[in-house]
């Protein structure tokens, strides 16, 4: 079975509330393949679930190596921080979830740069101006009159 596969069989699990196996298929992963970002964000966010804080802030400390400028890293720290009692952390990590957004991150951009249909929309460019347009021309009112 391929890791994308494995991944998927243990969000399932979690999205059902099964945190026990999500965490066991999610282990199984970052055993095999220890560079497996989604896998280590989501071992954060099932033991968080299960209420085990601690581990959690362990497990999320492994993403934020992974990808240090990472949003949902430190959105994720922050909550687990802030369930664990240490608010000023919190406050911290919240923070550079903030600056995290504001900047643009260079791995995510690398990410959907090879496939077009996974690229965000860009607006379409407004359409040229004719140079010439007869049709915006207001009438000359000069001339004769008739009286």
């Amino acid at each position: 079975m391929d890791f994308q596969a494995q991944y998927d069989d243990a969000m399932f699990e979690f999205s059902r509330g099964h945190y026990d196996a999500a965490i066991a298929g999610l282990r199984s992963i970052l055993a095999e393949e220890p560079s497996h970002f989604d896998a280590q964000l989501s071992l954060g966010m099932a033991l968080y679930r299960q209420g085990d804080y601690a581990a959690a802030i362990a497990e999320g400390h492994k993403a934020q190596a992974m990808r240090p400028r990472d949003q949902l890293v430190h959105t994720n720290l922050s909550l687990f921080y802030l369930k664990a009692g240490d608010k000023a952390t919190a406050e911290h990590h919240g923070l550079q979830a903030r600056i995290a957004g504001w900047r643009e991150d260079p791995e995510a951009k690398s990410q959907t740069t090879g496939d077009p249909d996974l690229q965000l929309a860009r607006p379409k460019p407004p359409p040229s101006e004719f140079p010439d347009r007869p049709w915006k021309r207001k009438p000359k009112l000069g001339g004769s009159s008739a009286s």
